[in-house]
C-alpha cells in the first residue's frame, strides 16, 4: 500500500503564506498525477490545483496566481506554495496521488489524512 502523508499546515492570518508538503511512500513503481484537494467545513471537497508527473500544472480559478503547485519526482513529494492568504482558504487540505504498485498493476488514486490550514481575518 502506498501512503501519502501531508505536513504545512497551520493558523496563519490573511495575506499570509504557507506551504504545504506531500511525501508519497511504501510500494511505488509509478507515482502519476499529483494534486491537492480541499475541503471546508458544510462543503464538499474541491480541487485546488493538480500536477502532471512531466509537470503540466491546472489551478482552480479562485487560486491562480496566488497557489502554486509543484513536485520533487526523486523525492516523491508534491507542494503547494500559498501566497496572499484569504479567510475563504480555510479549510482541509489534501494530497492525492494516481499510483500504480508494479508494471502490470492497475492505477488507483490515493489520499492523504489531510492538513488544516485556518486564514484568520
Amino acid at each position: 500500500q502506498v501512503q501519502l502523508v501531508e505536513s504545512g499546515g497551520g493558523v496563519v492570518q490573511s495575506g499570509g503564506s504557507l506551504r504545504l508538503s506531500c511525501a508519497a511512500s511504501g510500494s511505488i513503481f509509478s507515482l502519476y498525477a499529483m494534486g491537492w484537494y480541499r475541503q471546508a467545513p458544510g462543503k464538499q471537497r474541491e480541487l485546488v490545483a493538480t500536477i502532471t508527473s512531466g509537470g503540466r500544472t491546472n489551478y482552480a480559478d479562485s487560486v491562480k496566481g496566488r497557489f502554486t503547485i509543484s513536485r520533487d519526482n526523486a523525492k516523491n513529494t508534491v507542494y503547494l506554495q500559498m501566497n496572499s492568504l484569504k479567510p475563504e482558504d480555510t479549510a482541509v487540505y489534501y494530497c492525492n496521488g494516481a499510483v500504480r504498485q508494479c508494471r502490470a498493476c492497475a492505477e488507483y488514486n490515493s489520499w492523504g489524512q489531510g492538513t488544516q490550514v485556518t486564514v484568520s481575518s
